[in-house]
């Protein structure tokens, strides 16, 4: 067995030595942490009393309350730059988070990042930064490129930059050396420009953070239904019976998703949440634009139940229900809805067989919940007239992600709560464009139709032959037949699997091209040369040759709509990832028919040349102006299922083994409460009673007395690889949680070290980071 090292003090990853109690990360003190027992409603007052630290930390407390009544408005407002949960079509006016505001603030510091920064400090001391720090130091003002002489950034003009981007990507010997990443809050407008760059220069290496995220559910939807979108609404949320939310915790990652909770419940509603970890957003909320109910401190429930299956237990609590419903069916044929599904499935027969060759024994035993659990949820299903199942990355950074989510089309369908109001399937995107960024073009497997349609319309030859994910594209770095890369967003360094191998694969390269806001690791792990190209954020007005500019995106639920910008850039240098991405592409293709400079001119032109290219974007200019924009249409809302068969597809796939051999434990990594992705906002986890502490992991009681290992005691964590190597971290804290015997937690993207980079999903491609072997042992 060959061995990967720990981290260490010493490791250049920013944050020291994992384990070592905050380290100057965020507001917080170091040395000093605690965890508490923390059963107050979601949102609500603490929320509040957050949001104002925010603001009085950032010194926003008058442009900071202005910017938010104006996030996720129709009129003159521009849509959060953090979750793709749709925004609120009923006209309220505050339709807006805890986590959004301090995403709007974070980008709207008065600190700035110029080259009188990168003067006074080499990369090397950057590197020695915690997280934290990099990006506290504020807003990225001018274009910088490496000097590897003096170790440290300096400035270059735009067109400098430009040319150094497109004489090194026309230096190639192949266009597939080249890899163009994005992060999930590209616009609508920037994604296609991208891709048309991408695919004019001659590749489909088109690595996104869908592969790291939602890839299975797009996959395994694509199978059954013939789309990889959800077909609910937010109208549909309003009339279901029965919710089952899966794999999230919705007060962080979609806290506006709770307005929704709270309704359903009030309304006498189900809602189920299964998870390992009883998490907030299963309690109760205080929905924070309800003034009366903050003002009296009155909490809504948010949950009628709570199921926790084991990590990768999901598939075999789905099958558990579906057993339950086929074995009512025996005596009371009602309980599915049979003309559904002779109408309009697939391989019902084979579904059935195998649902009934499955043990209640083995399922119990593979999801780690008992029999009557699971028939009780099998009850509240089959009472249930309409039934929505919501899932997240809990369930997609698996293993068998693609299988449970196509387990989740097969519940569905047999009481046919697909293509009605009220029911059917709703992936809970991340970041707020992401599903955008796929529907405009950012995938490295594209259709032969998709092509077609690009070809037509923007008068090119698209390459057919598909191109690199997230893994094969740290793989092409590592081994040198992929020498550029350029990402569009985010923090790649941090985000990816297997850090030290990321790393490798970022300094192997002989360019790396960063767009960003603000400062982040990826642009201290760079490439021989590196350019740092700031560009306008969200909340920022956008003008360009014709006027003012509005972008659009698209959220979880198909909806399309304008965001503009209202505040004044904080410099004048920096440029809108359109035009950004314009000068790129005009540099690397300067013989190109296509009129970079006029679509950047007005994006009305970029949209029109959308219209033509993209199916459900047709007449996209006057529709998206419509009040509330418009959505997308999704065939299998309408019961038209793009499948080969021309139904809904039922998949009898096999129940996983997940069980561990002994001493074994299965760790799942998730964001902490006071985070969003990598962005780090401080130590605390207020939802989880974690006080100024990241470098921990969430145990079960029992496990912790099994290895001797009592509250706080500091222990090393090794994760077993496929390919029999090892990784380690050490000197965490132990933490007793209310999860399941065998199972523990930890945030990323501290722990993101510990998956290596061959342990990925052969259904989906994704990096396995909710899905790890682990050994604990007390220090």
């Amino acid at each position: 067995m060959t061995s990967t090292s720990g981290l260490v003090p010493g490791d250049d990853l920013g944050r020291g030595a994992p384990g070592r109690e905050a380290e100057g990360r965020g507001p917080n003190r170091p040395g000093e942490f605690s965890q508490e027992d923390d059963l107050a409603p979601a949102a609500g007052w603490g929320a509040a009393l957050s949001v104002m630290k925010v603001l009085g930390r950032t010194r926003e407390v008058v442009r900071g309350p202005h910017a938010i009544l104006k996030m996720n408005h129709e009129n003159g407002g521009f849509d959060c730059p953090g979750c793709a949960w749709p925004d609120d079509r009923k006209g309220l006016h505050l339709d807006i988070c805890e986590n959004g505001i301090k995403h709007v603030t974070w980008e709207m510091t008065r600190k700035k990042v110029g080259r009188d920064f990168f003067a006074a400090h080499t990369v090397s001391e950057l590197s020695g930064w915690t997280d934290f720090a990099l990006e506290d130091q504020g807003r990225l003002t001018e274009p910088m490129v490496y000097d590897p002489a003096s170790d440290k950034y300096r400035p270059i003009s735009w067109d400098s930059a430009f040319e150094l981007v497109g004489a090194t990507l026309r230096g190639l010997d192949s266009p597939h050396q080249a890899a163009f990443y994005t992060s999930g809050r590209l616009s609508n407008e920037a994604t296609f420009l991208y891709q048309l760059w991408a695919r004019e220069f001659g590749t489909n290496n088109l690595p996104d953070c869908s592969n790291m995220c939602h890839e299975a559910s797009g996959r395994a939807m694509t199978d059954a239904l013939g789309t990889g979108k959800g077909t609910c609404d937010t109208e549909d949320w309003e009339r279901a019976d029965l919710l089952i939310v899966m794999g999230v915790n919705a007060a962080s990652n979609a806290p506006r998703m709770l307005t929704a909770l709270a309704e359903a419940h009030r309304r006498g509603a189900q809602v189920v949440h299964v998870n390992p970890l009883v998490e907030a957003a299963s309690r109760r909320t205080i929905v924070p634009h309800e003034f009366l109910a903050m003002a009296a401190f009155h909490a809504t429930a948010t949950g009628t139940m709570d199921v926790q299956p084991r990590i990768g237990g999901d598939l075999a609590l789905l099958r558990g229900v579906a057993k339950a419903v086929l074995e009512r069916a025996g005596t009371d044929p009602s309980v599915i809805d049979e003309l559904f599904i002779e109408r309009y499935t697939a391989n019902f027969d084979a579904y059935r067989k195998i649902v009934k060759e499955a043990s209640w024994e083995e399922l119990t035993h593979q999801s780690g919940v008992p029999e009557q659990t699971i028939r009780d949820l099998a009850d509240r299903y089959m009472a249930a007239d309409r039934t929505i199942i919501a899932w997240c990355l809990g369930v997609t950074q698996q293993e068998h992600g693609c299988d449970t989510v196509r387990e989740i089309m097969n519940l569905l369908m047999l009481r046919g709560n697909l293509g009605r109001e009220g029911a059917g399937p709703t992936p809970i995107r991340g970041h707020s464009n992401v599903q955008g960024n796929r529907t405009c073009g950012i995938d490295h497997r594209p259709t032969e139709d998709w092509l077609a349609r690009l070809d037509a319309a923007c008068a090119i030859r698209a390459p057919r032959e598909h191109g690199l994910d997230t893994v094969a594209t740290i793989r092409g770095m590592l081994d040198g037949s992929v020498p550029v890369f350029v990402s569009m967003g985010g923090n790649f360094a941090l985000a990816a699997p297997d850090t030290e191998a990321t790393f490798a694969a970022l300094r192997n390269t002989d360019l790396t091209v960063q767009v960003s806001t603000k400062l982040n690791r990826s642009h201290l792990v760079h490439g021989r040369a590196a350019l740092i190209l700031p560009c306008l954020g969200r909340t920022e007005r956008d003008v360009q040759a014709s006027g003012e500019q509005g972008v659009t995106v698209e959220d979880s639920m198909s909806m399309v709509h304008l965001s503009y910008g209202m505040r004044k850039p904080p410099s004048q240098q920096l440029r809108s990832e359109c035009a950004i991405l314009a000068g790129m592409a005009r540099a690397t293709l300067p013989d190109s028919a296509t009129p970079w400079e006029y679509l950047v001119q007005d994006y009305d032109r970029i949209r029109d040349t959308m219209a033509q290219a993209l199916v459900g974007f047709e007449d996209f200019n006057r529709r998206v102006r419509l009040p509330l924009g418009f959505r997308i249409r999704q065939p299998a809302r309408e019961r038209v299922f793009l499948t080969a068969s021309g139904r809904a597809e039922f998949h009898p796939a096999p129940v996983p083994d997940v069980l561990l051999r002994s001493g074994m434990l299965m760790l799942s990594t998730m964001r902490s409460h006071d985070q969003w992705n990598t962005t780090i906002y401080s130590d605390d986890d207020r939802y989880r009673g974690v006080k100024n502490l990241r470098t921990l992991l969430f145990m079960n009681r029992a496990d912790m007395t099994e290895r001797g290992i009592d509250e706080f005691d500091l222990i090393d964590i090794t994760s077993f690889a496929r390919d029999g190597s090892t990784r380690s971290v050490y000197g965490y804290r132990a933490l007793a949680y209310n999860i399941p015997p065998g199972c523990v937690s930890g945030y990323m993207p501290e722990l993101n070290v510990l998956c290596a980079l061959g342990d990925y999903s052969e259904q989906s491609d994704q990096p396995l980071m909710k899905h790890q072997i682990v050994e604990v042992v007390k220090q």
